[in-house]
């Protein structure tokens, strides 16, 4: 069993009231929309992370990372890019690549809403943790924090913090 933090949209700023909620994981996966590669730096001193460039990050972010991660935690088969939509809205191009590749889990960020919901047609479990940084619409600092069990995904808990 693995506890994952989930986030997204750090913007250059990772605060430090989420560290204690960082430490309790297995995992870290990070959405895109990092800003600064010392971001990455940092939750690595932290525990195992996986990331996905976003919109806003630079070359040298984009030379580490990929724009799209598809991997395996325990027996659940994961796909992570920053903009994808959500359950029928998906982005140019996604509804496809999620049907190649058959995930039991689509996470994406970009909106800085946070939204969990079920593709009842693909059968995929939606996530975006919302922002944690502190550019951006949103009103409170959100990412999720859930359990991976075999083929389980349980215990979601959504972590806030005031802006």
């Amino acid at each position: 069993m693995k506890t994952i933090a989930l986030l997204s949209d750090t913007h250059h700023k990772l605060d430090s009231r989420l560290e204690k909620h960082l430490r309790e994981c297995d995992e870290i996966w990070h959405a895109g929309d990092i800003g600064s590669i010392e971001i990455i730096d940092e939750l690595n001193k932290i525990t195992k992370v996986r990331a996905v460039t976003g919109n806003i990050d630079n070359h040298i972010i984009r030379r580490s990372l990929k724009e799209i991660e598809l991997f395996r935690c325990e027996d659940v088969k994961v796909m992570m890019i920053h903009i994808g939509g959500y359950p029928g809205r998906y982005t140019k191009g996604i509804k496809e690549r999620l049907k190649e590749y058959e995930p039991d889990l689509f996470i994406c960020g970009h909106s800085h809403i946070l939204k969990v919901m079920y593709d009842k047609k693909l059968k995929i479990l939606h996530m975006n943790p919302g922002a944690v940084g502190d550019y951006g619409i949103h009103k409170v600092k959100t990412m999720l924090k859930f359990k991976i069990d075999n083929k389980d995904i349980k215990d979601l808990k959504i972590i806030e913090i005031e802006r």
